[in-house]
C-alpha cells in the first residue's frame, strides 16, 4: 500500500541500532512523550522499497532510547536491516493530541496571520526546545520570525482552515 508521508503517516522515531542478541531495537524517539511507546502495537518501518508492517510486542526503555521487540524477529540478523530507519504510525493508530497540542505535520504549511492583519506568512518548520515549541515562520516580506508557541503569541489555530493568528509580543522582530 502507497502511502503519502505528509498526510497518512507520523513519524514517531528512528531506529539507531540493535539492542542485545534477541532482535531488539533501540529508536531515537520524535515524540513529546517517550512512554507512548508502551502503547504501541503496529507499526511501519522506512525501508528502500516502501513500508514494512511490523507488530510490536515489547517496549522499554534505556537512557533516552525506546528499546523495542518485534513479532517474527528474534535475532539480529532479522532486525538489524532496518537501522537507520524511520518508524512511523498511520494516524488512525498515534495517539491523539490533547487540547492545544498538535502534529508538527499539521502545523508545517499553515499560513499565518498576525491579529491586526498586517504580517502574513508561512510556518516552514517547529522547533522543539525543550521548554516550548518555536515556530519559524517564512514572512511574505522576506524576514524570518521565530515566534514561541506560547498562549500569549499563538491565538487561534484552524488546521483544517489552514491558518493560525498570532500576536507578534515587542522585540520579536527587531
Amino acid at each position: 500500500m502507497g502511502y503519502n508521508v505528509l498526510e497518512d503517516l507520523l513519524q514517531i522515531g528512528v531506529i539507531t541500532k540493535t539492542h542485545g542478541v534477541h532482535g531488539e531495537v533501540r529508536v531515537f524517539p520524535m515524540t513529546d512523550d517517550i512512554r507512548r511507546f508502551k502503547k504501541l502495537k503496529k507499526t511501519l518501518v522506512e525501508t528502500k522499497d516502501g513500508y514494512d508492517t511490523l507488530e510490536c510486542v515489547s517496549a522499554k526503555f534505556f537512557k533516552q532510547f525506546a528499546i523495542l521487540a518485534f513479532k517474527d524477529h528474534g535475532s539480529i540478523e532479522s532486525i538489524e536491516k532496518y537501522c537507520g530507519h524511520g518508524i512511523f504510525v498511520t494516524r488512525a493508530d498515534a495517539v491523539k493530541p490533547g487540547k492545544d497540542e498538535y502534529f508538527i505535520a499539521d502545523l508545517i504549511g499553515l499560513k499565518v496571520k498576525d491579529e491586526d492583519a498586517g504580517l502574513a506568512g508561512e510556518i516552514t518548520d517547529v522547533i522543539q526546545t525543550g521548554a516550548n515549541d518555536v515556530y519559524s515562520i517564512e514572512l511574505d516580506d522576506g524576514r524570518q520570525l521565530l515566534l514561541p508557541a506560547i498562549k500569549e503569541c499563538v491565538l487561534d489555530v484552524d488546521i483544517k482552515g489552514g491558518m493560525i493568528r498570532i500576536h507578534v509580543l515587542d522585540g520579536l522582530l527587531d
